[in-house]
């Protein structure tokens, strides 16, 4: 029981959560203050407009360009192919056999010792 146990309240601490053995602090309830009463304006006495001024129609007479044909596109030359070169490998000569080492002779295993016994 410690603080790798998720049910002892160490263990929620060191994890972070709550439950029933760590519960969560209680808040004291906020006083409630008391609104501010809303003052109403008055609308302001508005300045007598200025009269608009009449103005000239605006004819627009729209112009229709007449669209010119685009000439087809020339057509790309294919793109030149490149060769491909072949690698020639120069042939090496082959190098001689190495001679063979004569193996050596296997020792003989040395007499093991009987071991001592202890005394009781």
């Amino acid at each position: 029981m410690g603080k790798g146990d998720k049910k002892t309240r160490r263990g929620k601490i060191i994890l972070g959560s709550y439950g029933v053995r760590r519960p969560r602090k209680k808040n004291d309830k906020p006083v409630m203050k008391p609104l501010k009463e809303v003052q109403t304006k008055e609308p302001k006495d508005k300045k007598p407009s200025k009269e608009k001024k009449e103005q000239k129609e605006v004819v627009e007479i729209k112009e229709i360009k007449e669209v010119k044909e685009v000439a087809a596109i020339k057509e790309a030359k294919p793109a030149v192919k490149v060769k491909e070169t072949k690698i020639v490998k120069e042939k090496t000569e082959a190098k001689p056999a190495k001679a063979i080492k004569e193996k050596k002779e296997v020792k003989e295993e040395k007499e093991v010792k009987p071991k001592k016994e202890k005394k009781n």
